[in-house]
């Protein structure tokens, strides 16, 4: 597999008056294409700032991050707007549903957005909620709202699915299912997917667990015989 995702010495500060917070400190790793990777480490451990980061979300102070062989870091707006529309697929904790729309229109969006041929009950036939197709998000269970944002996610045929906590606001049977699907798009379809968790059990499931600590990076680990989510003592 070849290099898709590198992060060279990247830091990332923020100042409060006097005070400079380093959320990143000097960290380096490396994602494999079609790697389904997690990030673990406790609430304030520089996660989700890495997540932004790779998503184009925030720039990073110093450092380079490169996806695809081209350097992230010195995008400017224009060029980051069109990274995340060509690259980036986001699954959050939060659904992030529109609420007037229908299951299949709010996939759809995502003509708007990326210039990709999206068949949207195709699409959501993948994430098992065809027949939900004319339901309106309050219609839906939590789980099937996540399934609807992932099939939106997935439906621009992203390089890469960064996912801030996917399953926090699941009950576990559901967020199961979740993680399994995101594990199949890695093994099936390629797709590099990246999780943000506190939950330590995913790690069995990883092709790699990389471990933050306050901004830096604690132990990166290669699996070689990842179990299956469906696998995975809950």
């Amino acid at each position: 597999m070849s290099t898709i995702i590198e992060f060279k010495n990247v830091n990332k500060e923020y100042k409060s008056g006097d005070h400079i917070l380093k959320a990143m400190d000097d960290v380096n790793f490396t994602i494999d294409e079609g790697e389904f990777v997690v990030i673990l480490g406790p609430s304030g451990a520089g996660k989700s700032t890495l997540l932004n980061l790779l998503g184009g979300l925030d720039s990073a102070t110093s450092g380079q991050i490169i996806v695809k062989g081209e350097h992230v870091e010195s995008f400017n707006d224009n060029q980051l707007t069109e990274y995340r529309a060509k690259n980036v697929g986001f699954i959050f904790q939060f659904y992030n549903l529109i609420p007037n729309l229908t299951s299949l229109e709010n996939v759809e969006l995502m003509k708007d957005i990326v210039d990709v041929d999206i068949n949207g009950l195709n699409v959501l036939d993948s994430v098992g909620l065809k027949d939900h197709a004319g339901q309106f998000p309050a219609q839906l269970s939590g789980g099937e709202q996540q399934r609807v944002s992932i099939a939106r996610a997935v439906a621009k045929q992203p390089t890469m699915l960064l996912c801030d906590e996917p399953t926090g606001a699941l009950d576990s049977k559901t967020g199961v299912l979740i993680l399994n699907l995101l594990q199949d798009m890695s093994n099936n379809k390629g797709t590099t997917v990246v999780i943000v968790t506190h939950n330590a059990i995913l790690a069995e499931a990883a092709d790699k667990v990389i471990r933050i600590k306050n901004g830096q990076i604690e132990s990166i680990v290669v699996n070689e015989n990842p179990k299956k989510v469906s696998d995975l003592e809950w």
